[in-house]
């Protein structure tokens, strides 16, 4: 919301797009599956792995507060609309202006009569009078700050997939579908870095799967002799 200095600015959390992206799916499948069958206990699991599995449901939650935070603020704009007022300045030029504070700083460099000022200052206050009253009814900032928490949560793993070492392919699986993910705006996107990205992780799948097809057969190898014996 331009010109606002206020509580009623746009969610902390970028609005995202519901995942659709193969490569993700991918990705994260693979993370899981080669966690399980090529790792025995939490003791023995890639580094990279475990991070993931602390990232994955600190993301989820963070988009489920993000549309719940977008369905919220819609409730609040349909209710009682942004704070705002327009005042007309002494040049006859009218601007609106969406709080206090923002009317104050305009106020300071282009003035209006006293009559103009007081009533836009009036008007302000009360439509942000309004605007409280229905978030505390509704919960709107209060989820707000419960977004803003679990995205930092999420943020500071995030950072420790550059810290931790992958020790399998798996691992690797699991920082390219936490790359994927909190870059999904450019998913499809043919500029540097995301194809690249997209081919990676797609190599990996493909990598992994055939891993899990040479061990499966080569147990099947190993229980036929078991048996001939």
């Amino acid at each position: 919301m331009a010109d606002s200095d206020n509580n009623t600015t746009l969610p902390f959390v970028t609005r995202r797009k519901v995942l659709a992206g193969t490569a993700i799916a991918m990705a994260a499948t693979q993370a899981t599956s080669l966690a399980h069958s090529d790792l025995e206990g939490d003791d023995a699991i890639d580094p990279a792995v475990a991070v993931w599995r602390r990232w994955q449901p600190a993301w989820e939650e963070t988009e489920r507060l993000c549309n719940e935070q977008q369905r919220l603020e819609r409730v609040l704009i349909e209710t009682v609309g942004f704070p705002c007022t327009t005042v007309k300045l002494s040049d006859g030029e009218s601007v609106t202006v969406h709080s206090l504070g923002a009317l104050q700083e305009l106020l300071g460099v282009r003035p209006a009569n006293t009559v103009a000022r007081a009533q836009a200052e009036a008007e302000i206050v009360a439509h942000q009078a309004r605007w409280d009253a229905a978030d505390r009814v509704i919960g709107y900032s209060t989820g707000l700050l419960a977004e803003r928490e679990a995205a930092e949560k999420a943020r500071e793993l995030l950072e420790a997939f550059s810290q931790v070492p992958a020790t399998s392919l798996a691992g690797i699986a699991a920082k390219l579908d936490a790359v994927l993910r909190e870059g999904e705006y450019s998913l499809h996107g043919g500029e540097p870095p995301w194809p690249q990205i997209r081919s990676a992780s797609d190599d990996i799948a493909r990598l992994g799967s055939r891993k899990c097809r040479g061990e499966s057969s080569a147990r099947r190898y190993r229980n036929r002799d078991h048996s001939a014996v």
